[in-house]
């Protein structure tokens, strides 16, 4: 019994080193709200001329067998691609393949009644005249579409022009309206840079008669359009 009771004095003591072992609980930190924090944009476009051309070329076949159908695609794919590669030039003018598709064909009774398929020869790059050149000598496809765009360069020239002109705008105005509400100046508090630069606008071609014969005689005369980019800067500053 003695012995028991020597015991309590220890354990008490062990819970209340435990205790203090502990650490307190962390103090409460309020944060107070910013003030005089201005939220703002700025947006700047630069209309640039389309510098890059699309051309594709097409053609359809049809048999009573797939794999004939598919043989004469292809077939009229690598006559394509073998004519077009005389006047590759990187940048200037590039030549792939496009579409490839093979699909059935069915009468009244749902029955498939032949095959049906057709192919295409893409060619783009910055050298319209070498681009149309080489798809009127193309005899095996005839032009299903022309479309106009932005090559990289100068997207990316465009895009630098409109950037800084919109961050200027950003500034401009930040320091305008912080002025108007009786600051006399500013502080970055954060920033978003953004583009959304306008797509190239797609003509179609028809697949004429007059069309094919003309492609077959000379270059279809092309004339592009503009493109316009835009730059979009927003964020908040600190007025004081």
């Amino acid at each position: 019994m003695n012995a028991l009771l020597r015991l309590f004095p220890l354990s008490f003591l062990s819970l209340g080193l435990a205790a203090a072992a502990q650490p307190a609980a962390p103090a409460t930190m309020t944060i107070a709200p910013p003030l005089n924090v201005l939220h703002l944009s700025a947006a700047s476009q630069v209309e640039t001329p389309q510098d890059l051309l699309t051309l594709s070329l097409s053609t359809t076949r049809q048999g009573a067998e797939a794999a004939g159908v598919q043989a004469a695609l292809r077939q009229a794919v690598e006559q394509a691609l073998t004519e077009a590669k005389k006047s590759v030039q990187a940048g200037q003018m590039d030549a792939r393949s496009g579409d490839f598709s093979v699909h059935p064909s069915y009468n009244r009774d749902g029955k498939i009644s032949g095959w049906q398929g057709r192919a295409e020869v893409v060619l783009e790059g910055r050298d319209f005249a070498r681009i149309t050149q080489t798809a009127a000598r193309i005899g095996s496809m005839s032009i299903g579409q022309i479309s106009f765009g932005l090559s990289r360069e100068q997207r990316a020239r465009v895009e630098a022009e409109a950037q800084a002109q919109a961050i200027a705008q950003f500034r401009q105005k930040a320091a305008e309206v912080a002025k108007a509400f009786g600051f006399a100046g500013y502080t970055l508090r954060e920033v978003t840079v953004s583009g959304d630069g306008a797509m190239p606008q797609p003509r179609m071609m028809a697949m004429a008669k007059e069309m094919r014969a003309a492609a077959a005689d000379a270059p279809v005369p092309v004339e592009p359009g503009k493109s316009v980019v835009q730059v979009t800067v927003s964020g908040a500053v600190q007025a004081h």
